[in-house]
């Protein structure tokens, strides 16, 4: 149990710091945004898991030589069976911690969706008073504005692409269709509930390395994979100038509350658009994958068999 609650801690610090350093800072994942991103998910899920676990395999050590024989111990010490095992403070304070960073996740995570989905609520009713719905497309509605705006609100209840009339005036039928096929991308693929998982997890751990880059990584990930997207219907060269024309727009965009970040047309994305460097290998993404998986697994078996460790 010890040895499992250290290498919980070790992963947990590894996947808290240099690996989203390093991550963050790779040239590939421009090549793969899907396998990036997976591989993004992951880090931020073992990463929690390790938090949690080391601190929950350490305050449970002295009940069991694994976890469900430590937890059949501490329902003793709680229920007060006489013959219970002894647990000293600095164990009682680890499980505290473990529970308190546990709800503390889930809360955020709950608090967050509440928010968000109450400022889509909001944001759909301005629409309805302020948007014409688009006769051509029921699922598109046009906001009488003058700035260059494009931007999707998703929902359950049914999902909207919002269009500025500035857009409609300096875009010709093939970049509306590039700026549609894009934004259709983010709800098709529900980007959203990426976004809000991982504005959750920075919102709870704003300090952390991993939630900051993370946030920062996932969003311009999504964007290249809804470019991926919308170059299966026009050419790059016209996806290049609709996104220009939409990211040289209205800065004040409402785009943000509809849990979609806005068109924020990095270096990264124009350099895959003007020179692109081809799909990562095969073999290579299967790598990456092969580690998500290596990482999600290893916390995992670490507090399910820690006695395997000793």
């Amino acid at each position: 149990m010890l040895i499992a609650s250290y290498l919980l801690a070790g992963l947990a610090i590894v996947l808290a710091w240099p690996a989203p350093v390093v991550l963050s800072r790779m040239g590939w994942t421009a090549r793969s945004p899907f396998t990036a991103l997976v591989l993004w998910q992951a880090i931020a899920l073992a990463g929690g898991l390790s938090m949690i676990g080391a601190l929950l395999v350490w305050g449970l050590e002295p009940l069991g030589g694994n976890l469900i024989a430590a937890l059949g111990g501490l329902a003793r010490v709680a229920a007060g069976e006489p013959g219970a095992p002894p647990i000293g403070p600095l164990h009682v304070f680890a499980l505290s911690a473990a529970l308190l960073l546990g709800a503390h996740l889930v809360f955020t995570l709950l608090l967050t969706t509440y928010r968000v989905s109450r400022q889509r609520a909001r944001h759909r009713g301005l629409l309805a008073l302020l948007g014409d719905p688009s006769p051509a497309d029921p699922g598109t509605v046009v906001l009488q504005h003058h700035a260059p705006v494009a931007y999707c609100l998703p929902g359950f209840n049914g999902s909207l692409t919002v269009l500025s009339r500035g857009l409609l005036d300096v875009l010709d039928d093939e970049g509306l269709r590039a700026v549609i096929a894009h934004e259709r991308a983010h709800l098709e693929q529900r980007h959203d509930l990426l976004v809000l998982a991982f504005e959750s997890w920075h919102q709870a751990l704003p300090w952390l390395p991993t939630s900051r880059l993370a946030r920062r990584a996932v969003q311009e990930l999504i964007e290249m994979m809804a470019d991926d997207t919308a170059l299966h219907q026009v050419s790059a060269p016209t996806l290049l100038r609709a996104l220009v024309a939409v990211a040289t727009g209205d800065a004040t965009s409402p785009a943000a509350e509809s849990g979609i970040p806005g068109e924020e047309l990095s270096s990264r994305r124009l350099r895959r658009l003007l020179s692109p460097a081809g799909p990562l290998p095969v073999g290579a993404r299967g790598c990456v994958l092969a580690v998500a998986i290596l990482l999600i697994g290893a916390p995992t078996t670490l507090l399910i068999a820690p006695g395997l460790l000793g």
